[in-house]
This record gives C-alpha cells, sequence and structure tokens, in this order.
C-alpha cells in the first residue's frame, strides 16, 4: 500500500466523530488481520515476519496519534469523548501483544542472519519489548500484567482528562493589574462586579507572574494554577503511582523507574539519582549566590519578606534584568508581535533545514489551525499543522503531537504544534517556547522517512528527543536572527545591543531555573519510587529542600504535572537532553546560520530519525562522544 497524500481530515462534526471512531477501530481490525497471519503463516522469512510486524506498528501509530491529538484539541466535547473512548483500546491492544506466546514465538528463535542492520536492530529491540512486556511470566502473572497495563493507560486518559478540563480563573481589583502592559490591560475590561478576571490560561498567567507589580494577584494566580486538576487528579495519581510499582515488580524490575530507564541512555533507575546529583553539584553555589539578589529585591517592595516564593520568580528574574541589565521587558515585546513570529520562525527553519513551508487551504478541527506542506527542491516532505492559541476543551501547555507516522515510499509524515499564545504582542520566553516546540515538529517531518516505524520521526530515545528541540532554542537568542523578524510597530528591527544585554542578562538566574527544573526531575522520580501515602506533603518537601525560592504551601502542584502520566519517573531528561544540546551547539562555533555544519545536522541528527541509538547520533555529529562540559560552562554564563 502507498499513499504519498497527506491526510484528508474531516469538514464538520459529524464527519469528525466518525473519524475519532473508525480510524482506530479499522486500525485495530488490521493489527489483528496481521497477528492472525503471524501466527499461522510457517513459510514466512524473518524479514517477512518483522515487515508485518511493523505494518501493525504502523496501524497502531494511526490509531493513536488521531486519538491523543484529537481528544487535545477537537473544540466540541463528543469528538474529543469520542476520540478519548478509543485510546484505552487501542492501548490495550498495544500492550496486549506482547504478552502473546503465539506472537512471541514468531520472533523468539528468529535467526537474524541474512537481515540488514535496520532489520537486526528491529528484531533486537523487538525481543527486548516482548520481554518488557511480560510474556515469559507464567499464566496469573500474565494476566495481572494486562489488567495493571490497561489500569494505567486509562489512569493517564484521566489525569489529562481532568488537566484539561480545569481552567481555573480569579478576579481582582483593577489596581491589581499594576505593572502589566497596556495592551493587556486593555484585554482585561472591567465586569459588572467592578473586578477584572483572570485566568489559568498562559495568555494570563504568563504576563502576570513576570510583570505584576502586585505580590498578592501573583499568588493568587500562581496558586490557582498550581492546584489545577485538584482534587480531582488526587486518587488518579495515587493509584497510577501503585499500579506502576507492582507492574514493575512482577516484571522482574527494581522499581518502575528502572523499568523506564532501561531502553533510554541513562540504561538504568539507578543512574537517574546520580545524574540528578551531578545537576545538583553544578547548579548549588550559584543558585546560592543567586538567590540573596533576588530576596533583596523583593524586600525593597515587601520588606517583611523573609523567603522568595515561587510566584515571586518570574517577576523577580524580570524586574532584575531590567534594573541590572537593561533589558525592559516591555520594550523587547514590543519587537515580538506573534504574526511577524510565526513568519520568522518559518522562515528561519527554511533556511536552517533547506526546505519551504507552502501554505495549504485544508480542513482542520479549528478555524485557528494553519496547515503547510513542507517541500524540499519541489517534494512534499511532510505536513505539519499549527493551532497555536487557546480555547476551551484544549491541550493547556504547549507540545508536538503526532498525527500520522512517516513510513519510506509508503506514507507521508504530519504533525501538530498544540500551543497557546496570546494573538497579540509575545513575551521573548513565549519565542523561545514556540522555536522549541517547532525543533519537535521539524525532526518529526525531517526524520519521517524511515522504513521501520519504530525508528522514525521523533522516535529515538525520550531522554534524546529533547535535545533537537532544546537546540533550536538558541537560534531566538540570536541578533543576526532575530534582526530578520523581530521589528515593531514602526518597522525597525530589535537592535544588537539589546539582544546582548538580554542574553547577558539570562545568565541570572539560570541555575535557581535549574535547581526548579531539579525539583521538578526529584518529584518525578521520588514519587515513582517511593509512592508517599501523602503526596502534598512529599510533594512540598521536595520542592522546599531542592530550591531555595520557596514553594506556595499547601498547594497540590502533582495533581497538574500532566508529564507524570507520560515521563513517568523520568522528568531526569529535560536537563540530561539539555546536556546533549549545549553540546551540539558547540558545533556550530557561534555561527547558527553556517550552512555546512546546518547540512551535517541536519543528515546525522534530524533524518535519521531514530534508526541509530542516540549516543551514535551525537557521535557521528560532533565526532566524538557528548560531555558534560558545555553544559556546566552554560551555567556558569560563560
Amino acid at each position: 500500500m502507498t499513499d504519498t497524500e497527506p491526510l484528508p481530515l474531516p469538514t464538520d462534526v459529524d464527519g469528525w466523530i466518525a473519524f475519532a471512531t473508525d480510524r482506530p477501530v479499522g486500525r485495530r481490525a488490521r493489527v489483528a488481520h496481521i497477528d492472525e497471519t503471524l501466527r499461522t503463516d510457517a513459510g514466512l522469512s524473518v524479514l517477512e515476519r518483522l515487515r508485518l510486524w511493523n505494518d501493525a506498528e504502523a496501524a497502531l501509530r494511526e490509531a493513536l496519534d488521531a486519538s491523543y491529538l484529537v481528544s487535545e484539541s477537537h473544540p466540541d466535547a463528543r469528538v474529543r469523548e469520542a476520540a478519548e473512548a478509543q485510546i484505552e483500546q487501542t492501548e490495550s491492544l498495544a500492550s496486549s501483544r506482547l504478552l502473546d506466546r503465539g506472537l512471541w514465538a514468531v520472533f523468539a528463535d528468529a535467526a537474524d542472519e541474512g537481515l540488514d542492520g535496520q532489520a537486526a536492530r528491529m528484531l533486537a529491540h523487538l525481543r527486548r519489548d516482548f520481554r518488557r512486556g511480560g510474556v515469559d511470566l507464567d499464566d496469573s502473572a500474565r494476566e495481572r500484567v494486562r489488567e495493571l497495563t490497561d489500569r494505567d493507560s486509562a489512569l493517564c486518559v484521566a489525569f489529562s482528562r481532568n488537566l484539561r478540563e480545569s481552567r481555573r480563573e480569579i478576579r481582582v481589583d483593577p489596581a491589581a493589574l499594576a505593572g502589566l502592559p497596556q495592551d493587556f490591560v486593555d484585554a482585561h475590561p472591567v465586569g459588572d462586579d467592578g473586578m477584572v478576571r483572570l485566568t489559568t490560561d498562559y495568555p494570563d498567567l504568563m504576563p502576570v507572574r513576570e510583570y505584576a507589580s502586585d505580590r498578592a494577584t501573583r499568588a493568587a494566580l500562581v496558586a490557582a494554577y498550581n492546584d489545577l486538576a485538584w482534587p480531582a487528579n488526587e486518587p488518579v495519581l495515587a493509584e497510577l503511582l501503585a499500579v506502576r510499582a507492582e507492574r514493575a515488580e512482577l516484571l522482574g524490575y527494581t522499581d518502575w523507574a528502572d523499568f523506564e530507564a532501561e531502553p533510554r541512555m541513562i540504561g538504568s533507575g539507578a543512574e537517574i539519582p546520580r545524574f540528578l546529583g551531578r545537576l545538583d553539584a553544578a547548579s548549588r553555589e550559584a543558585a546560592a549566590q543567586e538567590y540573596p539578589v533576588l530576596l533583596e529585591r523583593l524586600r525593597r517592595d515587601a520588606p517583611g519578606a523573609d523567603e522568595v516564593a515561587l510566584s515571586d520568580f518570574w517577576y523577580l528574574l524580570s524586574t532584575l534584568k531590567h534594573e541590572r541589565f537593561d533589558v525592559d521587558p516591555q520594550l523587547v515585546r514590543s519587537f515580538f508581535r506573534f504574526e511577524r513570529v510565526v513568519d520568522g520562525v518559518l522562515a528561519t527553519t527554511s533556511r536552517l533545514l533547506d526546505v519551504e513551508y507552502t501554505p495549504v487551504d485544508a480542513p482542520s478541527w479549528h478555524e485557528d489551525v494553519r496547515t503547510y506542506d513542507v517541500v524540499r527542491a519541489g517534494a512534499r516532505l511532510g505536513r505539519i499543522h499549527l493551532d497555536l492559541h487557546p480555547r476551551d476543551g484544549k491541550y493547556g501547555h504547549a507540545a508536538c503531537f503526532g498525527l500520522v507516522p512517516g513510513i519510506a515510499g509508503r506514507q507521508l509524515p504530519e504533525s501538530v504544534l498544540l500551543c497557546n499564545f496570546s494573538r497579540g504582542l509575545l513575551t521573548h520566553d513565549e519565542v523561545v517556547t514556540f522555536f522549541h516546540e517547532f525543533g519537535h515538529l521539524v525532526h518529526a517531518i525531517l526524520g519521517g522517512h524511515q522504513p521501520w516505524v519504530r525508528f522514525s520521526g521523533v522516535e529515538t530515545e525520550w531522554d534524546f528527543v529533547e535535545a533537537p528541540s532544546q537546540l533550536l532554542e538558541e537560534w531566538a537568542w540570536d541578533a543576526d536572527v532575530l534582526a530578520t523578524f523581530a521589528r515593531n510597530d514602526a518597522g525597525e528591527a530589535i537592535p544588537a545591543e539589546l539582544v546582548e544585554r538580554m542574553r547577558t542578562a539570562d545568565a541570572f538566574g539560570r541555575a535557581l531555573e535549574v535547581r526548579r527544573q531539579l525539583g521538578h526531575a526529584t518529584v518525578s522520580y521520588r514519587l515513582h519510587v517511593e509512592h508517599p501515602a501523602d503526596l502534598q506533603a512529599a510533594t512540598e518537601t521536595i520542592y522546599a529542600t531542592t530550591s531555595p525560592v520557596q514553594p506556595l504551601p499547601g498547594l497540590h502542584p502533582y495533581a497538574g504535572f500532566g508529564h507524570l502520566t507520560g515521563y513517568g519517573a523520568c522528568y531526569y531528561t529535560y536537563q540530561w537532553s539539555l546536556v546533549i544540546a549545549r553540546d551540539l551547539l558547540s558545533a556550530f562555533a557561534g555561527d547558527l546560520m553556517d550552512p555546512g555544519v546546518a547540512a551535517r545536522y541536519r543528515a546525522e541528527i534530524l533524518e535519521r530519525g531514530g534508526s541509530r541509538d542516540a549516543t551514535d547520533l551525537v557521535g557521528a555529529f560532533l565526532g566524538r562522544p557528548f560531555s558534560f562540559d558545555a553544559y556546566r560552562d552554560w551555567l556558569a554564563g560563560s
């Protein structure tokens, strides 16, 4: 079967409900047919068996990608519910196949003679997956693993649904908006009750926590955000941790972290706290120097303050960067009107990656969605969809979602950005976020031309997958790149000296931000290996002890910590990937548009997808193993 045309999408709600249901149902039927062929046709060669398994994996990916995307993005609740209903069934089928002894027998003793390197790697990964799935357990244990795996999937869906539907709001006196930019104030009129409504959506949350000079306003909105999906997710998370602990034990692992870490670059759960210890050692001294500066500045506004709270953190950093480094955040915002940023991200990555983005007038799930074909030398490489503004019922953060997995010669990759940017001026942090998420998008498209779907696109080790996106963030800090699109409404480009001051200012607070990330990673790890009875107390203690910036007391941020489902015990991956990203950056030697380095990066990292182990991908590009040195230098501000 060849399908190199993009996926046609429905045009009305009924069509979307059918799409959300029929696509996964049809793909599961295809998998059932393939599995029956594998079990019964003894004359198949090893390569033929692997190709059939690849077809089944592609069908499962097609079903799951569409279901997850639609459940997180469609504006109609009926469509989201139809998609959600299919996720658990498809995830159950995927996990049950790895418990099927009949399917295991097809591959258990298969010889890899005559297979090329990719096919042999596919066979090795498949055998590992069967073992990790529990196929060699006794009947009773296998059945229990099946129950636990299905329950894990159901709990993850519930956790995400509760978070997606947990938008909160506060009401404040108009005077509480002091410090916020005028366009923000204008967009938040006073209601009939004389108060202003603020929500936990990013276009409200981000400016308030960075610009609001009223400490109580910052605290109230950050507190509301840190209680998203609570209490609904409290029992969900508690059960999820218990389910994962039991499943890991049945499968013969020390704990869930050990299970998750095995197929990743880090290799074992025991290495996670060791890596976190390296982050601790690298950031502790610098953070200890930064924190008193924040506290002293806070006391100028609040003389009785005895600690810097999380709700103060971004405001104080922004204020100090203005006062100490002459970086006026409102002046910076004036150069980043949303439409110009979109054009700039497209133009920059087009030049860097030797591609063109051709706008496409095609149906989608919402009028905000912008669709582009990604083209090189007249050939379409894939399709991207940008859904960039908040709305009720939509995923509340910023992420890249798959839609169609790419398979060389068979179907083109399609991926989607779900973000929550304002329609007016963006902060520079939001511009960085846009570049980051776009990095996942181009990785998915350029890497989505492998013959084996499990190695296509961003299907690399999970502790590497953030590195290309973290690398692309650097283009949002380059004066020459920004000068091509960062212009104010008078048409004036952002001054190079302002960008240089921004870069200098960015180094301040970096160690404290690493400490904040260390807190997230430690929560992720310790909740999964210790599964404490009191999630609130344990989480608050971890955050309070990993950073001098203190959490707001009595809140439940774990209930809204969406990465606890997908990343599980392994949130460490963001800093692990950043270590690699800083090293990858060193190859550009200060010239981010060097055509030779860019071409080599495309060829050795992005276009290979997951066809090689991440260690080998990085080694091929750098010409050496990656090291911690560049990250350490970056943390020190050099």
